[in-house]
């Protein structure tokens, strides 16, 4: 982002989004894998449309669909999706946890794809693919997110948790919201217009829900940041009741952007969910992440990008590029290399030291993967500041 003086805008959307649902759905099926066999393989993809979900994908156990701990076989992945339906709030007749058609497809991994991967004789474990993923951090929030992305997910999962507590009543699971914020000398200043559209009730008016939402907003942003009246749309369109899978097809991974850093830094393109932590489209822009904010809370810069490239079956990454955008305390040059004394950046190295083969990644499907608190179970352990020492001796 430039240091100069613009608007900027990011959108989020919540957990009862269609493409949000499917990720939540593929992820609880990457946890269950993991929880029987933490050396399990998932990649799960997930459709829903009006009362049908589908899965579809490749997994490997020490059987085809089997885990240590018990047979994890169609019906049980068929529990999972209706589980994440139910917990998210849908009961609706046109998309309903009970009522919904569930099908799985899933079969076992290709062993072409698992042979590149496996670790054998001198080789280490490779990549599960090729791809180029990207971290970032900055000081724009105190969890070093940048501004309009946090207050995004913020808004959203306060009304979650209202309407999840009984709180507001009314309001149904499928939101979006929209920050534009204010930068002056590429610092954010104020918000100049906040968007929210969620679903309701049959009863509720334009007006009602536009007062449902305003105190949300209120709370979440800072002080004297709210914008002009004028620039506050709520459900623009006047309404809103049909919403979900019943209002638009969902599918995993279609929120790249919601779920990093909302267009403030690039996206290697790869998503997330569904995925085992043997796929670099998730583990390395985790690790990614972790090291870019463990360089700003480090004080090695006020603003940092971090790239890591590899090849499938390939171990060690192709390239590590640093951008601090010239607010680095060392060049970009030498802190690239003190990234990589500081962590292997190897596939397993990443799992390893992010402690990543945990059932943790059902909980990371809405409300972004970054910026969010690091967990005693080990979830979002790429939040964690524990490499600021390393890094500092590296230099």
């Amino acid at each position: 982002m430039s240091t100069g003086n613009y608007l900027f805008t990011s959108e989020s959307v919540s957990e009862g989004h269609p493409d949000k649902v499917c990720d939540r759905i593929s992820d609880g099926v990457v946890d269950a894998f993991l929880a029987a066999d933490p050396e399990a393989r998932v990649a799960c993809e997930t459709l829903t449309t009006t009362n049908r979900i589908v899965l579809a994908g490749e997994v490997r156990g020490p059987e085809p669909l089997v885990g240590k701990d018990g047979h994890i076989d169609a019906a049980r992945m068929e529990d999972i999706a209706r589980t994440a339906v139910k917990e998210i709030g849908y009961e609706q007749d046109g998309f309903h946890w009970k009522d919904a058609d569930v099908s799985v497809y899933l079969h076992a991994q290709s062993s072409d794809i698992a042979q590149g991967v496996d670790a054998a004789g001198n080789k280490d474990e490779g990549a599960g693919d090729q791809g180029l993923m990207f971290g970032y951090a900055c000081r724009e929030t105190d969890v070093l997110m940048p501004a309009p992305i946090h207050y995004s997910h913020a808004i959203l999962r306060s009304m979650a948790e209202a309407r999840h507590s009984g709180a507001d009543k009314g309001l149904g699971p499928d939101s979006k919201s929209q920050v534009t914020m204010r930068y002056e000398n590429g610092t954010p200043v104020g918000v100049t217009s906040v968007f929210v559209s969620t679903q309701h009730e049959e009863a509720l008016s334009q007006d009602d829900v536009r007062e449902i939402v305003r105190p949300h907003v209120l709370k979440i942003l800072p002080d004297g940041w709210m914008c002009p009246e004028d620039e506050f749309y709520v459900n623009p369109t006047g309404r809103f009741v049909i919403g979900g899978p019943d209002g638009d097809a969902g599918l995993t991974g279609r929120k790249i952007i919601v779920d990093t850093y909302g267009g403030a830094a690039p996206h290697g393109g790869g998503a997330f969910s569904g995925k085992d932590p043997t796929k670099v489209d998730r583990s390395a822009a985790y690790a990614a992440r972790y090291v870019a904010k463990n360089v700003v809370a480090a004080d090695l810069a006020d603003r940092c990008t971090i790239q890591v490239a590899y090849a499938i079956g390939v171990s060690k990454p192709l390239s590590v590029y640093v951008d601090t955008y010239g607010t680095g305390k060392s060049s970009d040059e030498v802190l690239a290399e003190a990234v990589q004394k500081a962590m292997d950046l190897s596939p397993r190295g990443i799992r390893e030291h992010l402690g990543l083969n945990k059932p943790i990644y059902a909980r990371t499907a809405a409300y972004g993967h970054f910026g969010r608190e690091p967990e005693a179970d080990g979830g979002f352990s790429w939040e964690k500041t524990d490499l600021v020492d390393a890094l500092q001796n590296a230099l």
